[in-house]
């Protein structure tokens, strides 16, 4: 399975010590050079970024179709933008993404995508974690945007 994946969910998770959870559910992850750059060189110091840098699971790739790149960041940044770029140039089978921008242009490309809230559901329903709420709660109080009506959907999705 070929798994690219932005930043927000890579700092997101590692944030809250589950950054294994993409490695358990997808295997290795792929990551363009604009977001191993936005996480681990300018986020230096901030949670996630010595975690990612020394999983030997996460790979960086680079974006052969600058055009492609150049024009995805009219309206994203450079990470949301490298990171859909490089899903389409290796016909990833799962973006990973929160932006909803970014969602939008990976949906008009025919790329299939979950976010970090999908991932923790996933992982849930895969028995590798409990209650998700725990999860999500603990990534707000850090500081993460979780929109409140897609909070309480997925605690009565998930009978929490």
């Amino acid at each position: 399975m070929i798994v690219v994946s932005d930043s927000s969910p890579l700092i997101g998770l590692a944030s809250i010590s589950q950054l294994e959870l993409l490695h358990q559910l997808y295997g290795d992850v792929l990551v363009p050079e604009a977001v191993w750059q936005e996480v681990v060189i300018k986020g230096a110091g901030r949670p996630g970024a010595l975690t990612v840098a020394n999983a030997d699971w996460i790979h960086r790739g680079s974006v052969a179709n600058r055009e492609l790149s150049r024009a995805l960041q009219r309206d994203l940044g450079a990470g949301e933008a490298e990171a859909i770029a490089l899903a389409v140039e290796v016909q990833a089978d799962l973006l990973v993404m929160d932006d909803p921008l970014g969602r939008d242009m990976a949906r008009h490309l025919d790329l299939k995508f979950v976010g970090l809230v999908g991932v923790l559901i996933e992982a849930q329903h895969k028995g590798l974690i409990g209650e998700v709420r725990c999860y999500l709660d603990e990534l707000r109080r850090g500081g993460f945007r979780i929109k409140e009506a897609l909070y309480q959907r997925v605690l009565a999705d998930e009978g929490e």
